[in-house]
């Protein structure tokens, strides 16, 4: 072998690709072609293993990619496999080119059917929580198809989105065809994360607005955008090159088996426990109900999230706790309603008599026959038998009960 030849050699292996599991197909799809690649000349390529019965060329931004289709699927795998194993690599003009498996099994020249091609794209990453992948990462993989103009990430019901834009329709569709289907490579992804597939559709957006450059979008043609201060991502690495998250005064809450009502009221009585709870927030997402707990502090909120975190509000395991930081530090929310409360502002008078402390002591007497203050409208208890909308009996500040298995708060010894 020559000189020359034992450098391209060795070019192609040292080059950073992204190598997926893939799913033999009659489509191979073709990199770092030469400019202006011409049918006639994938033809002669690819003409040792068999026919070529369609082309798709000069796709992308740089106009340096293809697809092309054999008549039968033996053939696409003979030629994949011949040069994954040769130490010549694949060249067109002197220009090695790299191959592997599309994800369709024939090339399509026109658009989908109800659906318009564009220069956005709509990826959605199956199998991840938000924060599994980052933004650079998307970037990463994003960019092997061309210049990424902007990125944004979100949450919807499909689960973890994002919009990325390329500068044309063309470097859009060859993305697309690449990597619909496809696994991020494994390398990219946290331990926590075996597989994680992209869905892709084309948007309707033509030019994302990206505001501000944060952890969840970015605006790659204007540098001098500003840096949003409360979305900078919240982890940080340590000593041994693990993410470490940051410590923040406000806690976001999930709550695993949540078979009972988790309301503002019940979350103040558990949180309070530790020191003055200033704003709480309830919302519904991704199928679950969480809240937004503010503290004054971070120190208070680094207490709660320790000693609250993995306990359930009710024997039984019912409605566990699930603790983060969030990156708010001063929540916006209605100063009094059902799912939200500001108990730095004054409480508006209830209508009607206050209750006599007579008569609220009565509530804490088992023998008394009035029921509880939480039940189901038909007089009886709206929570099993020794347990409560009071989950914490508090002995002496920052202190919580627990049965005797450590793993969950119990009630007042009154209900």
């Amino acid at each position: 072998m020559s000189s020359s030849s034992s450098s391209s050699s060795a070019a192609a292996a040292g080059q950073n690709q992204f190598r997926y599991t893939q799913t033999p197909s009659k489509v191979l799809h073709l990199r770092n072609l030469p400019w202006e690649c011409s049918p006639e000349e994938l033809a002669e390529l690819c003409k040792p293993f068999g026919p070529i019965i369609d082309t798709k060329c000069n796709v992308g931004a740089n106009r340096n990619q293809a697809f092309v289709e054999f008549a039968e699927l033996n053939q696409a795998i003979s030629m994949v496999s011949y040069y994954a194993t040769s130490s010549d690599p694949a060249q067109i003009r002197g220009k090695t080119v790299y191959i592997q498996y599309s994800n369709r099994q024939e090339i399509v020249h026109s658009k989908t059917v109800g659906e318009s091609a564009g220069n956005v794209l709509l990826v959605t990453i199956e199998g991840v929580e938000a924060g599994d992948v980052s933004i650079d990462v998307l970037h990463l993989v994003f960019s092997a198809f061309g210049f990424v103009q902007k990125l944004a990430t979100f949450e919807k019901t499909m689960g973890f989105q994002a919009l990325v834009q390329y500068p044309d329709q063309e470097t859009a569709t060859a993305a697309r065809d690449a990597l619909d289907g496809r696994s991020i490579p494994r390398y990219l992804l946290p331990e926590n994360v075996a597989t994680c597939y992209l869905r892709i559709s084309y948007s309707a957006h033509t030019d994302l607005n990206i505001k501000f450059q944060s952890h969840r979008s970015r605006d790659y043609t204007n540098p001098y955008l500003p840096v949003n201060p409360t979305a900078i991502e919240g982890t940080t690495q340590g000593p041994d090159g693990k993410k470490v998250e940051l410590e923040g005064n406000v806690l976001h809450a999930n709550f695993e088996n949540a078979q009972y009502p988790i309301t503002v009221d019940v979350l103040h009585t558990v949180f309070s426990a530790f020191g003055t709870v200033q704003k709480i927030a309830i919302f519904e997402k991704n199928g679950g109900t969480q809240a937004l707990i503010q503290y004054p502090d971070v120190t208070i909120a680094a207490l709660a999230k320790g000693a609250l975190e993995g306990h359930s509000i009710y024997d039984g395991g019912f409605c566990k706790i699930h603790l983060t930081y969030s990156r708010h530090t001063d929540l916006v929310v209605k100063a009094y309603s059902d799912k939200s409360r500001d108990y730095t502002v004054p409480i508006p008078s209830p209508i009607g008599p206050i209750p006599s402390p007579q008569s609220q002591s009565q509530w804490q007497n088992p023998s008394q026959s009035q029921p509880p203050p939480f039940h189901n409208g038909a007089g009886q208890p709206a929570y099993p038998p020794g347990t409560g909308p009071y989950p914490v009996q508090q002995s002496q500040p920052g202190s919580f009960q627990q049965n005797g298995t450590g793993s969950q708060l119990r009630p007042p010894h009154y209900y």
